[in-house]
Order: C-alpha cells, then sequence, then structure tokens
C-alpha cells in the first residue's frame, strides 16, 4: 500500500530535539524524506540516526542556527538538491528561558525571541517562496504552544514568541491560500521532553504539581505530538488553514 508522504520531503528546524526526532520519525515511517535542521553536532545523535537508516527512512541533517535568515536560505537550498523541495514545513525550533521579566537579561529576551519567532518566520519564508515560484501546493505546521493564551510568568518570552507564532500562522495561511499551501499551527500543553522534562526530573514534586492542574492527569509525549502533526499534514487534509490544534490535556479548559 502506497504511503501516505510517499515521494514528500519534510523540513523540520529543532530537528535533533525531543519533539523534533519524534516528528521526523513519524513521518518517515509514513514515506516521507526528512531533512533536519538543528544546531546540535550531528555525531552527538548518531545512534540515531542509524536507527532511521535501517528502517529505511532517507534522511538529511544540516547545522544551521534558525536565527539567521541567510543561513536558513542555504539550507533550504541544500535540501532540495540533495532530497528535494520541502512539501511539508516545520517550524519546530525553540529554546525557553526560565526566569521572570525582571530577571531576564535583554539579550535573553531578544535571543528566545529570535530563535522561537524569527526562526520560524525564516524557515517558513524561505521554503514557502520556494513552494510559491513552482506553483506548487504545501503545508506549513507551526509548533506552537498552549501558553500563547495564557500567562507563566516563569517563562514570559515563550508566551510572547508564542503568541506572535500563532499570528504570523493566520497572516501566511491568508497570504499563501491563493497558492494551495495550507499553513496552520499544532499547540500542545505540556510534554514530557526537553527543559520541562529536565526540571520534572530533577523536582518530582513538580511534576505531581504540574499533573495536578491538567484535567487529564497526565504528560503529553513527544510521539503524541508527532501523530497529530501527521495528522494534520495529511494529503487528505485539504481545506483547514489557518488553524490551531491545542492538545494540552484539557490545560486550557481551567486556566
Amino acid at each position: 500500500m502506497k504511503q501516505p508522504f510517499h515521494k514528500q520531503t519534510v523540513i523540520i528546524s529543532g530537528g535533533l530535539g525531543d519533539i523534533g526526532r519524534a516528528l521526523a520519525w513519524e513521518f518517515g515511517s509514513l514515506g516521507a524524506s526528512i531533512a533536519l535542521g538543528d544546531l546540535r553536532d550531528s555525531p552527538t545523535m548518531t545512534p540515531w540516526l542509524k536507527k532511521m537508516t535501517r528502517q529505511r527512512i532517507r534522511w538529511h541533517y544540516t547545522k544551521v542556527d534558525v536565527s539567521q535568515y541567510e543561513a536558513v536560505c542555504s539550507w533550504v537550498e541544500t535540501v532540495e538538491k540533495e532530497i528535494g523541495l520541502p512539501d511539508i514545513i516545520i517550524p519546530n525550533a525553540a529554546t525557553v528561558t526560565l526566569a521572570s521579566i525582571h530577571q531576564l537579561t535583554a539579550e535573553q529576551w531578544a535571543r528566545e525571541l529570535r530563535v522561537n519567532l524569527d526562526g520560524a518566520f525564516h524557515l517558513a519564508k524561505a521554503a514557502t517562496e520556494r513552494l510559491v515560484a513552482r506553483r506548487k501546493p504545501g503545508k506549513v505546521l507551526f509548533i506552537g504552544s498552549w501558553a500563547a493564551d495564557h500567562v507563566h510568568t516563569h517563562i514570559p518570552v515563550y508566551c510572547v514568541s508564542k503568541a506572535g507564532l500563532r499570528m504570523l500562522c493566520r497572516c501566511l495561511a491568508l497570504e499563501l491560500a491563493p497558492n494551495g499551501i495550507l499553513v496552520n499551527e499544532l499547540a500542545p500543553g505540556t510534554v514530557n521532553a526537553g527543559l520541562s522534562r529536565q526540571v520534572q526530573d530533577q523536582n518530582p514534586k513538580l511534576r505531581e504539581q504540574v499533573l495536578t492542574k491538567i484535567p487529564l492527569k497526565k504528560l503529553i509525549s513527544p510521539q503524541e505530538v508527532a501523530w497529530q502533526a501527521a495528522h494534520l499534514c495529511h494529503p487528505d487534509n485539504k481545506n483547514m488553514t489557518g488553524s490551531t490544534v491545542v492538545m494540552d490535556g484539557g490545560n486550557s479548559l481551567i486556566g
């Protein structure tokens, strides 16, 4: 049976993080070629990349700083030459600083916005310009957060960047609709991944506190995020654009 993403290329920023790797595995298992971009050195992920190869998942890795527009343009150009023009674009790279506004330095504020918001804009712009130029349809899926709509005083830059990302999604969706390019946002709640998992592993009581505020009483796995992403980018999704899908275990229902 033909796989749903056969002959498609998926480009993922933050590709070597927990969510990035889950996205790569999910789309790759469904037939896509995978272009990964990250700031990490790929040798640190060699065992996982070898596992991708054993599963016959075609992948390409580039070390790239998404906060630099020219670097992102070069990355997209390389991906097109090596494995094909990206049909599915997933700006996923993000960082978070645990500090209140008055604890933050100006550089910490600026750096997080450059990665989380500017980086998403850079990848979406660079990749969709090529789709438009070649008159090809495609999909953009921003990895946002439920924090875009909810105040968290310990991660203010993250909240601001994700709120901006949501409006970027909507503006881009309207602009690209005539070109047959769908643009949506997936907004997870507390994912058992990255810095969130590290902090909670170090402080089990904090995990208990987090769980008490989630109606479903469980954290989201990176694999669940990846499954939902593949669902939103599925070829059968032909009319959903400018939308946000929140998957937060009911967090946003109680604030």
